[in-house]
């Protein structure tokens, strides 16, 4: 159900910024039906989808949160990858470079395989209380309903990307060095 008027945090929404997954059980069916109108609703790309089934939305966030520890796992690991040889001696920090680095790659690919071409990548759960206050949530069946907000996930992207990619030419460069010598 489409709600331009109740999902807004601004006075003039449209009808293209909110989707509702409502909790109505019509058949055997129902949990297909969820998850078809859930993903309906991310590849028409609403700016807000409340998701009121709980096992779909518990499923989603957790999805999200998988994504987002793997982009976090992929710049921290990259970026001890990188740094690590200018705070530790240099006949030391390979011992914690390399494995940084791998596993900064690791978790790129990873994200690039499962993640990046996925439409749930670009939404995030919402947990602002004080946005969550100012949707419907009160006109839902469902007490602890899954909140996603649309995020433009480019610049983080680039940025896991970039510094998975610079890990990788610095392992290549390290182990190339260790071995060839």
């Amino acid at each position: 159900m489409i709600c331009p008027e109740a999902c807004g945090f601004q006075v003039s929404l449209s009808a293209t910024d909110c989707y509702i997954v409502h909790e109505i059980y019509n058949g055997e069916n129902a949990q297909d039906q969820f998850e078809y109108e859930l993903e309906q609703a991310l590849e028409a790309q609403y700016k807000y989808i409340v998701i009121e089934p709980t096992r779909i939305g518990d499923e989603t966030a957790r999805w999200i949160t998988v994504g987002n520890c793997l982009h976090k796992t992929a710049v921290l690991a990259g970026t001890a990858c990188l740094f690590t040889p200018l705070a530790l001696p240099l006949d030391y920090s390979h011992y914690i470079s390399l494995p940084a680095g791998v596993l900064s790659l690791a978790c790129c690919t990873l994200y690039g395989i499962s993640w990046q071409f996925d439409p749930c990548c670009k939404y995030q759960v919402e947990y602002d209380a004080y946005k969550l206050s100012r949707l419907p949530l009160h006109t839902l069946t469902s007490s602890t309903p899954v909140v996603l907000v649309r995020k433009d996930d480019l610049h983080r992207k680039r940025l896991h990307n970039t510094i998975a990619l610079a890990a990788l030419v610095y392992c290549v460069k390290k182990i190339y060095e260790l071995y060839a010598v």
